[in-house]
């Protein structure tokens, strides 16, 4: 699903969530500047989705249309499938990833991150036989999903075999920054399918 569709799928949400919601709010809620979430909402309102009405106190009104509301059925539907997608891809990429580190003689692991895809290798470790360290990142947390989450500079201090990045924003700067915290290369472990046919990892 295109990131132009996600766009659209989650304005009209927002609109039919609440009608006298503000462009101010919407830009923000979308992660985007607010000149282009008034392209997107005029967009909408000329494919006749929205409407747009004038209340009281020069307030703005969107109005989701019959048609809106089936074009949001749709797209709901396409990020439904979409999501299941990804879900498997990203499912099977992680059992293949720790299976290697397994084989390769692994027995302790970092996860570096707490977003969903570190959710998700944790789960996908748990049917492994490796043993979970601890998460690690930036947050002020002490806590994630029951276990230990530690700041990225205790890396040194823990002892592990590896540290999965279960996140794929900013990768190079994390990889840098573990590299500069006296972590061996070989050590560290992505989720790019390109880079784990090189990776190497310690053997016992």
């Amino acid at each position: 699903m295109e990131p132009q569709e996600q766009r659209v799928l989650q304005l009209l949400n927002e609109v039919e969530k609440n009608e006298a919601v503000t462009q101010r709010t919407l830009s923000k809620n979308l992660g985007v500047a607010l000149g282009l979430t008034n392209l997107y909402l005029k967009r909408l309102a000329r494919k006749g989705y929205i409407k747009i009405r004038t209340i009281p106190r020069n307030r703005i009104k969107y109005l989701l249309t019959p048609r809106g509301v089936i074009k949001k059925s749709k797209l709901t539907y396409q990020y439904m499938q979409y999501s299941l997608s990804y879900y498997r891809e990203v499912r099977g990429l992680l059992q293949d990833v720790l299976s290697r580190l397994s084989t390769s003689g692994s027995k302790r692991v970092v996860i570096y991150g707490t977003g969903e895809l570190a959710e998700m290798a944790f789960l996908c470790l748990l049917e492994t036989d490796l043993k979970l360290v601890a998460f690690v990142d930036g947050t002020a947390r002490d806590r994630f999903l029951s276990c230990s989450l530690r700041p990225t500079e205790s890396l040194p201090e823990l002892e592990f075999d590896a540290v999965l990045i279960a996140t794929l924003d900013g990768l190079a700067e994390i990889q840098a920054k573990i590299i500069r915290l006296g972590i061996p290369k070989e050590k560290i472990v992505t989720l790019r399918p390109q880079e784990q046919a090189t990776a190497r990892v310690p053997t016992h």
